[in-house]
């Protein structure tokens, strides 16, 4: 388990670009409230560290994490980001409908990152039992939402590099 080998908390400070001036779209699954939340709160907290202000992350709700596509897409058009964070978590259940809304989103943030020339960062949780969504939602093995800030960070730095 890759999770297990590093905490999705953990980084090095001084390769995380500095965000000032920077506007990041999150959208949040309504699914999973308890854990989507505190992703977007480790997120938020990430990227306020790391210099983008309060007033630039716009945050949007979607009911569950296969309308996190159509949430980044949204604001991608229409909110002036320079990136988009989906945060969702699915939990496998009984019925294969685990396996179709994991592959949906993944496809649509592929597409996403392949249409626009903003970065859409996946920060879905797929995971087998509750447990293991709360150790990756600031539980033993960090916080997605962490990771996923850190990424945006790096990416909208990268995307403004070679648009030079």
């Amino acid at each position: 388990m890759a999770t297990a080998l590093q905490n999705l908390s953990s980084h090095d400070a001084s390769t995380v670009p500095q965000g000032n001036g920077k506007r990041v779209g999150i959208v949040v699954s309504e699914w999973n409230a308890a854990i989507t939340g505190s992703l977007l709160r480790g997120a938020c907290e990430t990227l306020e560290k790391y210099g983008i202000a309060k007033d630039d992350i716009v945050i949007k709700y979607v009911p569950g994490s296969f309308e996190l596509v159509f949430g980044a897409k949204t604001l991608i058009e229409r909110a002036n980001v320079d990136s988009v964070i989906i945060l969702g978590c699915v939990i496998q259940g009984e019925t294969p409908h685990f396996t179709f809304v994991c592959n949906g989103v993944t496809q649509g943030t592929t597409d996403l990152n392949i249409k626009y020339d903003i970065p859409v960062i996946f920060g879905l949780l797929t995971t087998d039992t509750l447990e293991q969504a709360k150790a990756r939602a600031g539980g033993i093995h960090g916080n997605k939402g962490d990771e996923a800030a850190i990424t945006a960070l790096k990416m909208m730095a990268l995307n403004n590099l070679l648009m030079c």
